[in-house]
């Protein structure tokens, strides 16, 4: 069963690709496959200007499989992912992440890639990993660029959870739409903006928009993978931290000897 719908809109103009494995839209490695061959596809489309990345159910998506966070998944799901952020990246077209309900770990981080976020009223956003013992390494590349240093800090150390308001007022979400009112507004801001546009001008323009977050995914998403896989998956924290979530148990910590 297919984990994607991709449905193309306005003469084909716009794309609308949604997560569809509602209500958690746990983004695995079958859905990272297929995700990434939409993407692909998508680059053969000369006449598309937007490609919006959305969501059935109430929640955009409770982050990448934890399970395949373990020892024996984990190498090859970073691949996979870190491949598909920069496929996003790469896309000669604007990319807005249409954000509803949760916006949590992997989920987020695909949404960071994208040019713009918009979300309704009600969305969070969160990197929780460091409950988990772990840490998210493309938000720890993309989050300094998107919010700087400070707030990218707030986010990957403390686990919090981002408010839309709060999203906006950090320069992270370009617009809060009213509750039940995000495919309007997103449509709207589509239309006032983009699709009057040259595709070509369109194309340029977002290579140099997205420079920055080109160079922290080619320059520093890597070392911060060479951590999180070298070194702290050789702690015995992170292993229990993963295993604690799934067997939904309090973790028990190495040093500590004690139930956190």
């Amino acid at each position: 069963m297919s984990k994607l719908k991709v449905d193309f809109e306005r003469e084909e103009r716009v794309a609308r690709v949604l997560l569809a494995t509602p209500k958690a839209n746990v983004i695995d490695m079958a859905m990272m496959e297929e995700l990434g061959s939409a993407l692909r596809d998508l680059k053969t489309k000369t006449e598309l200007r937007v490609m919006i990345l959305g969501s059935e159910g109430p929640h955009f998506s409770f982050g990448a499989s934890v399970q395949e966070h373990l020892p024996d998944q984990v190498r090859s799901m970073f691949k996979e992912f870190g491949d598909l952020l920069r496929l996003i990246l790469e896309l000669q077209v604007v990319t807005i992440a249409a954000v509803r309900g949760q916006c949590l770990g992997g989920g987020f981080e695909l949404a960071l890639a994208c040019d713009f976020i918009i979300a309704e009223e009600g969305a969070a956003f969160a990197s929780p990993e460091i409950k988990l013992a772990v840490f998210p390494p493309a938000a720890a590349a993309l989050l300094p660029v998107r919010v700087g240093a400070s707030r990218a800090a707030d986010l990957v150390l403390t686990g919090a959870a981002w408010p839309a308001s709060k999203a906006m007022e950090a320069g992270l979400v370009a617009k809060v739409a009213p509750p039940g009112q995000l495919d309007p507004v997103v449509d709207a801001w589509v239309g006032e903006h983009f699709l009057r546009r040259s595709a070509a001008a369109l194309r340029h323009a977002v290579r140099a928009a997205r420079l920055p977050l080109l160079r922290a995914l080619e320059q520093d998403l890597p070392k911060l993978e060479r951590i999180y896989l070298d070194e702290l998956m050789a702690e015995p924290d992170a292993i229990e931290g993963l295993r604690a979530f799934l067997e939904k148990r309090p973790p028990r910590w190495e040093k500590q000897g004690e139930v956190a």
